[in-house]
């Protein structure tokens, strides 16, 4: 395996757009909003976006790793296990990994720096914010990934839509705009549905380490109805962002791409081998970012009309 193609899978860099997807949707908001777009801010903005994402999903694996949550997951019967493998199946040393991820914590931490001084000190806030989120879901003390009371879910809604798109938009306007959060809420809790279905994959190894996921508190059955209901809730809030201005009426666009979803909803059972959920976590990812890349385009043609 090649080093790019070996940091692409050690990253699971597979899923960085669902990250992408919220600073791009605020950039554009700024564009059409305020007239404002700065296109070197947002390429670095991109840039530590995504290196504080790859460094989530690494200190994800890593402490999983550390807990025996992963090696839990290999050897339970019915479970899936989602990590990169590169620690579990000794591909890389625990030190060579560990550089990797406060590697991508540096890059994220300089293209902060570098906004903070471009833009003003807030997108600190917002980037210690998503850090503390990122490095605190599985790594003692705290561990509130572990704790199954819906902290992990809020975590990863802020985390993965609302502060980068507040913070993408403060780095092009250095101001908070309502209209920023209110268009954060659909990919946010798309992005949280994509951790919530990943969940059912390997419930029963987290079950078995101690790891109290929302799935292993409620039970499948449960958990299931409670992940539909967040897709309505996704869609519901693009309404939302709609009737309040945020978005231009034909984002209701957005809606098709629940469709794919509820084929899938409807075809689960009450309870389900693992592997049946593999296309819902599938649907999961491509529904967050299509949304998304929807509620782009929309404020895109609104730009482009209110110039004609």
């Amino acid at each position: 395996m090649s080093k790019v193609a070996s940091f692409l899978k050690v990253t699971r860099a597979n899923v960085v757009f669902v990250m992408i997807v919220p600073v791009a949707l605020a950039a554009v908001g700024a564009l059409t909003w305020n007239h404002t777009f700065h296109p070197l801010l947002f390429l670095l903005t991109v840039v530590g976006a995504a290196a504080i994402h790859l460094f989530s999903n690494m200190i994800n694996d890593l402490w999983d790793y550390r807990n025996e949550v992963d090696t839990t997951a290999q050897e339970t019967e019915g479970s899936i296990s989602t990590n990169s493998g590169f620690l579990t199946q000794g591909i890389w040393s625990e030190k060579r990994f560990a550089a990797v991820t406060w590697i991508l914590f540096a890059v994220a931490l300089v293209c902060g720096l570098i906004l903070a001084y471009a833009s003003g000190y807030m997108i600190l806030v917002y980037g210690v914010l998503g850090a503390l989120i990122a490095y605190y879901y599985v790594a003692p003390p705290i561990r509130f990934g572990y704790r199954g009371k819906g902290y992990s879910e809020v975590a990863i809604l802020l985390a993965f839509g609302v502060l980068p798109v507040l913070g993408s938009y403060y780095v092009q306007t250095s101001q908070y705009d309502n209209r920023a959060l209110l268009v954060s809420l659909p990919v946010g809790i798309l992005t949280t549905l994509v951790l919530f279905n990943h969940h059912f994959l390997h419930w029963r190894a987290d079950k078995a380490a101690g790891k109290n996921t929302l799935v292993v508190v409620f039970g499948e059955n449960r958990a299931l109805r409670f992940s539909a209901f967040m897709v309505i809730l996704a869609y519901l809030s693009l309404i939302l962002a709609i009737f309040y201005g945020a978005l231009p009426v034909y984002a209701l666009f957005a809606l098709l791409t629940a469709f794919p979803l509820i084929r899938l909803y409807r075809s689960l059972q009450p309870t389900n081998p693992s592997e049946a959920y593999l296309p819902l976590m599938g649907a999961s990812v491509n529904a967050a970012v299509s949304c998304g890349a929807v509620m782009i385009l929309a404020l895109l043609v609104q730009w482009w009309v209110e110039r004609m």
